[in-house]
């Protein structure tokens, strides 16, 4: 079959030129679909349902809404275990699969199994999946806030609530058009409710109920329809507006008529602008804010919608009321592009060296760069097969790429090539016998050629028997190592004979470059010399070989370096019970600490829970986003991140009521996704008594 091949390569050598020039434009659209991140995806396949249970303490959301929730999902397929939180007015249980499950299926089964676990819910109570995304989902972060001194055009100051009501009608309806985006997460700020307040005398002295005033409110607070009319051959459309649009429309609502005066809503309640209760904050640099998250979808190329986002909301600030500012404060793109640079730079570095020592060794210019020109063509039809199998290109996937084992297949071959034609003499041999030539040569070693670039592929499909975190963390860089190895096998059993047969028209003259003539010189009487020692020689290599195994065994381990992101995420944890306006006031106090650090560009923090409950947790809980400046920017550039993260532990260590964990934000969320705690290290107690285990 490889004679075949090779036949069929050196004869249809323009054809085979030709499909290699239309698979490396197949590589360079399948680029620009490539899914970029700085790691691997390593989130499991779950499915978060939230329920919001207003009023309902952390026993009774566990008794009534996630047992029931957590019972009905039992027997799922794929289905490995669930985790859930209880606490106050929020349930949260998180369904986890196996890796083989599609995620889309998986949020298919979990609905249809809460349609028939809503009939054993409190009445109002609905349950709701969360966003299709995964750990590496949090691309964007942004807050919302007053420039210094901006006020209303009446003078008024301009409110937490303002804020929050400027993001939920103007920017996150635009941002939720962006491609790629999942859902944008509001935390900090008040909703805008409007607050009726009974009185229970005038209630008790019109022989009212609550009930009375509220269905009065609801049935006249909606528009309705009330058909057409037919009027000169033209049909009208008719409606009754009756949605109020002020409080002084509700205060004037009927409830009855009393003695033929209208007893109105005003006269048994005070109406005024209130707001509704929150769970979570949000601050920055010492002061509170409104701050908001947006998550990508699921698949997606994070640098590219996080780009998209960036984007969108410049364009919406302008279009903001005057005063209000929209501004960035987290962008993975920042993160995607320092790895690309290193991943560009290694690679780069990398081929250029192996492309020097292709010219000196080979000691012919067209040889070496027929055998260069496998690298980028390989890589190309890597990139393709990258798409096809849903790897992202990161740092993982990309950084075991070894392009001197890429061009070892196709060295030999040309080599050997040579060799054969500067055999032939110095006359130009005729076509067919070139061509007969360079099928002998190449059919010569074409064999052990493969054979060697085969047993290095070979040592990585063991990878692929890895499952869960490990799987997802190292199948990438399996799958690049692979792909781009058997581009590279291809491209030498067809690419490369057939363009020596095409360059190699004239006589070829083999020479050796003077480092090739002086290894050689120096290894003949090395040889020699081995040979006549043999024992002494294998001796010695053994001992090495125990000595340096007992080393090896010395050294610590770990699963995986960790990915220095640039930033620091700091997980505050406060005694549990603390208030959320408790929580913000110590939150400021942290802030104002951490911002005297001369490394630190901003501080911010998210406090309990967002809107959408991604992160279930108390208002004593706090997670802080230390951005960095660049180093360059630093009065010690040389200072060691390590160094860095123990001097921010001794500043904020005097600070009262707090306990910190020190972690980076794509780390901790992934600690979040995956076990339910952001720390390394947790401990999880079991039991049945509650009380017990408290």
């Amino acid at each position: 079959m490889l004679e075949s091949i090779l036949r069929f390569s050196i004869k249809r050598k323009f054809l085979v030129l030709v499909m290699v020039l239309a698979v490396a434009g197949l590589g360079l659209w399948n680029f620009t679909k490539l899914p970029i991140d700085a790691v691997p995806d390593i989130t499991n396949v779950q499915v978060m349902i939230n329920t919001e249970a207003p009023g309902y303490t952390p026993l009774e959301v566990e008794q009534r809404v996630t047992f029931p929730l957590e019972t009905a999902l039992a027997g799922l397929p794929g289905l490995t275990y669930t985790r859930s939180v209880s606490r106050y007015g929020l349930s949260q249980v998180v369904a986890i699969f196996s890796d083989k499950t599609d995620v889309y299926f998986a949020r298919q089964l979990v609905n249809e199994r809460l349609s028939a676990a809503r009939a054993e819910l409190p009445a109002g109570l609905e349950p709701q999946l969360g966003p299709i995304a995964t750990g590496l989902g949090e691309i964007f972060m942004f807050t919302v806030d007053a420039a210094p001194g901006a006020t209303h055009a009446d003078g008024s100051p301009i409110t937490p609530m303002d804020l929050r009501t400027v993001h939920d009608w103007t920017i996150r309806p635009q941002l939720m058009r962006v491609p790629g985006v999942v859902e944008v997460n509001p935390i900090g700020g008040f909703e805008r409710e409007i607050l009726v307040a009974f009185k229970p005398e005038k209630l008790l002295a019109f022989g009212l109920t609550q009930a009375d005033v509220v269905d009065a409110i609801t049935t006249n607070n909606q528009n309705r329809g009330a058909g057409f009319i037919e009027q000169n051959g033209a049909q009208w459309l008719l409606r009754m507006p009756g949605q109020a649009e002020d409080i002084a429309v509700i205060a004037d609502i009927p409830l009855r008529s009393d003695k033929g005066a209208a007893l109105t809503i005003k006269d048994v309640a005070d109406i005024e602008n209130g707001q509704g209760l929150r769970t979570g904050a949000a601050t920055q640099n010492g002061r509170e804010v409104v701050m908001s998250t947006v998550f990508m979808l699921i698949g997606e190329n994070s640098r590219t919608v996080a780009h998209a986002v960036g984007e969108k909301l410049k364009e919406i600030n302008t279009t903001l009321p005057e005063g209000v500012v929209a501004t960035a404060v987290y962008d993975r793109t920042t993160l995607v592009d320092k790895t690309l640079v290193t991943v560009r730079t290694n690679l780069l570095e990398g081929a250029i060296l192996v492309i020097v020592v292709l010219f000196v060794l080979l000691g012919n210019f067209r040889a070496a760069f027929l055998t260069a020109l496998v690298i980028p063509f390989a890589m190309l039809m890597t990139v393709t097969g990258m798409v096809q199998t849903r790897v992202s290109a990161n740092l993982m996937s990309l950084g075991a790429l070894d392009f001197g084992l890429l061009v070892d297949g196709a060295i030999i071959i040309v080599e050997n090539c040579l060799r054969r034609l500067s055999q032939a003499g110095n006359n130009p041999l005729p076509l067919k016998e070139r061509m007969q030539l360079v099928f002998d040569a190449t059919r010569e070693v074409i064999r052990p050629a493969l054979f060697g670039v085969f047993i290095i592929t070979v040592v990585y499909l063991p990878i692929f028997a890895l499952e869960g975190v490990e799987g997802k963390m190292f199948h990438p860089m399996a799958i690049t190592v692979v792909i781009a190895l058997l581009s590279a096998m291809l491209l030498s059993v067809t690419f490369v004979p057939a363009m020596v047969a095409l360059l190699f028209k004239k006589p070829v003259k083999e020479k050796h470059s003077p480092l090739i003539r002086g290894a050689a010189a120096l290894y003949r009487p090395a040889l020699t010399w081995v040979l006549k020692g043999r024992w002494l020689v294998v001796i010695a290599a053994s001992a090495l070989v125990l000595v340096f195994g007992y080393q090896a065994s010395k050294l610590g381990s770990e699963f995986a370096p960790n990915l220095d992101e640039g930033d620091i995420a700091m997980h505050a944890l406060r005694i549990p019970g603390t208030s959320l306006s408790q929580a913000i006031a110590l939150q400021e106090t942290l802030e104002d600490k951490i911002k005297q650090m001369p490394e630190v560009e901003r501080v911010f923090a998210k406090i309990g829970t967002a809107n959408v409950a991604t992160d279930a947790v108390p208002p004593s809980v706090a997670d802080n986003f230390i951005i960095l400046k660049p180093r360059e920017q630093w009065p010690n550039p040389d200072k060691p991140k390590a160094q860095l993260v123990e001097e921010l532990a001794a500043l904020v260590e005097p600070i009262p009521g707090n306990r910190y964990e020190f972690l980076q934000p794509i780390q901790m969320r992934f600690n979040e996704l995956l076990a339910g705690v952001r720390s390394e290290l947790a401990i999880k107690v079991f039991g049945d008594d509650f009380d017990s285990l408290a």
